[in-house]
């Protein structure tokens, strides 16, 4: 019997030193836009504004690096410019960028040198420009054939 109760006590004591508690769950802020500069989408053909945009810049080793990594959305009026030294042959890959994006690269005139649309969220495969390129400028997926970007359209910002 009182081995019993010895076991008792020694099994109540281990239970309750492994009572499993809720672990404490960090969370991350969402990342947001900041808006830095304003553009606009030109038509090469009839120099018509295609599409006004607010920009956030990439311009720093850090947000070139980041870029639009860990955001949930963009709105369609949004967009994020990477900015180079010196025009170069570019690739951007999609890892840890959780929205479906149009990359569109642009000389030093800003004028759209190539595309690609609809890069695929969370994929890593290297998405290389088609020509040199000084600025690459990232949109939601779809805008692009929905605003009948080109070859040769030009984005100018301030």
């Amino acid at each position: 019997m009182r081995n019993s109760i010895f076991s008792i006590i020694v099994l109540a004591v281990i239970l309750s030193g492994c009572r499993h508690e809720k672990a404490n769950v960090l969370s991350t802020a969402d990342v947001t836009f900041t808006k830095e500069a304003t553009g606009y989408l030109i038509k090469k053909t009839t120099k018509d504004t295609i599409q006004l945009l607010d920009l956030e810049i990439a311009d720093t080793e850090y947000d070139v690096q980041t870029g639009l990594m860990y955001r949930t959305s963009m709105k369609n009026n949004q967009a994020m410019l990477f900015v180079f030294e010196a025009e170069q042959e570019l690739a951007f890959y999609m890892k840890n960028t959780q929205i479906p994006l149009d990359i569109i690269y642009l000389n030093a005139d800003g004028a759209i040198v190539s595309f690609v649309e609809n890069a695929k969220p969370m994929d890593e495969t290297l998405l290389p420009s088609e020509a040199p390129a000084q600025y690459t400028l990232e949109i939601n997926a779809g805008l692009a054939e929905k605003w009948g970007l080109d070859l040769g359209d030009v984005l100018v910002w301030e």
